[in-house]
């Protein structure tokens, strides 16, 4: 079960990071922020849950 969960939060990271980017590039600087958001909330989920990502260089772990 954990192996799911561990992939499903990859998933959405990436999908998030995709669409941050897309955002970027279109202007949406809105799009962006939520998308950052969204990304923000994706790793203390899985910091909480001990799972290791890699934070992108713009990426910061809020506490």
């Amino acid at each position: 079960m954990s192996d799911v969960f561990d992939e499903e939060l990859r998933a959405q990271l990436a999908e998030a990071r995709q669409m941050r980017a897309r955002a970027r590039e279109s202007g949406d600087e809105d799009g962006a922020q939520a998308y950052g958001g969204r990304i923000t909330q994706l790793l203390r989920i899985a910091a909480h849950h001990g799972i290791v990502l890699e934070s992108g260089a713009d990426e910061e772990e809020e506490d």
